[in-house]
């Protein structure tokens, strides 16, 4: 018994009423959903992707979905496809260009393409630059020499030899474009794309200028002024604009992207806006207080460290981070974290009045050796088990 089919407006997810953009809309996402390309080796996907094209291929054409609204499935019964064939639904037209689409977005082409020969933005020039800390931090101003592609002065950017032109391209017949139609499961599929012959520009150039061997530019070295922006981070880049390729078919030169190596420091970590540093202090500083002298990257500043702060301590000093890239106003902080010194050699003078102190503060040096065994009484020492038992063993 032949499987029953669901309802078209069903497999496509629609109203009775809806309209033809509606139908081709749902119909897209499913088949981009369960296009066997995009589901390899999937039989449950392929089976409903078919199902959605045969749905598609009636309801989209006006005829077929009168007749399917008023007999259902048994309009299309007996060599109009049979149950779940395509023998009977013509897959040119609009369905060709939806596939078109499909194809384009499963191997990135990104769905119907513009005219290979119509202006396109040059590509753009990657560089580096490598910077301190410091000029990361305040911004500076750096000098690059690179390469740069110029129109040639000779043939003017045609590429051909001065007193000839290039001819249009017989092959497309200056499109840029060459279509080639293949027969697929879903009839004859149109896939469209650049001219072999002229690579895109519609021409053919025979006698090539000997002075940029046809290609219509030459390259020259160029040195480029670039303004790093204070705040800037490792790995950032800036874009100066129209200093990259030049465009094709009059189109506008690309961009130039710079990017940005940023040095260590040898006493400052940063972490986005915020910059970290450790300082030293002395067991005395620690204990009593002092005035600190804290470098940043503003210079040095005086940090009142309290009475009692124990190692380790973080203090923040604010507003002395990174500025922002978009407002240099605003500003990260400085986090600054205090470790007490441990002086690794005493003199005999020192050591004595370490002892001292130590007595004065809980005589911590020798309250292990007061916590330690307690005196035997005159009475003796009191047997334990263990003592008993040995000796009735040896009674």
């Amino acid at each position: 018994m032949a499987e029953s089919k669901r309802d078209y407006y069903e497999v496509l997810g629609v109203d009775k009423n809806a309209d033809d953009a509606a139908l081709k809309k749902a119909y897209r996402v499913l088949a981009k959903k369960y296009h066997p390309d995009a589901n390899p080796g999937d039989k449950e996907a392929e089976k409903k992707f078919k199902e959605a094209s045969e749905a598609y291929a009636v309801l989209s054409d006006p005829e077929k979905r009168r007749q399917y609204d008023q007999f259902g499935h048994a309009a299309f019964e007996g060599g109009a496809g049979g149950a779940g064939g395509f023998g009977g639904f013509d897959f040119s037209g609009d369905m060709g260009d939806i596939f078109g689409d499909i194809f384009g977005d499963l191997f990135g082409g990104g769905g119907r393409r513009r005219a290979s020969n119509s202006p396109m933005q040059g590509a753009n020039v990657r560089a580096g630059v490598r910077i301190t800390f410091a000029e990361a931090i305040s911004g500076c101003e750096k000098e690059l020499e690179i390469s740069l592609k110029e129109e040639c002065t000779n043939c003017h950017g045609t590429g051909a030899k001065p007193g000839t032109s290039p001819t249009t391209c017989p092959k497309c017949g200056g499109k840029g474009q060459v279509v080639y139609s293949q027969q697929s499961l879903f009839g004859m599929v149109q896939n469209v794309q650049t001219c072999p012959d002229c690579r895109g520009t519609g021409k053919i150039i025979k006698d090539k200028c000997p002075n940029c061997g046809g290609t219509g530019y030459t390259s020259s070295r160029k040195k480029i002024q670039v303004t790093i922006p204070a705040g800037i981070d490792n790995g950032q880049s800036i874009r100066i604009r129209g200093k990259g390729e030049p465009g094709v078919n009059g189109g506008p030169r690309g961009d130039l992207l710079v990017e940005v190596s940023v040095g260590r420091h040898e006493r400052f970590v940063r972490q986005d806006m915020d910059i970290f540093s450790n300082e030293e202090i002395s067991f005395a500083q620690a204990a009593l207080g002092c005035d600190l002298r804290v470098s940043t990257v503003d210079g040095d500043v005086i940090y009142t460290v309290k009475p009692g702060t124990q190692s380790g301590t973080r203090v923040r000093l604010k507003g002395k981070g990174v500025p922002s890239l978009r407002n240099k106003s605003v500003r990260g902080d400085h986090y600054v974290t205090l470790t007490v010194r441990i002086p690794t050699r005493l003199s005999e003078e020192a050591k004595r009045a370490l002892r001292e102190y130590d007595a004065l503060c809980g005589n911590s040096l020798n309250q292990d050796q007061e916590k330690a065994a307690p005196k035997e009484s005159g009475k003796g020492k009191k047997k334990s088990f263990i003592d008993k038992l040995k000796e009735n063993f040896e009674d």
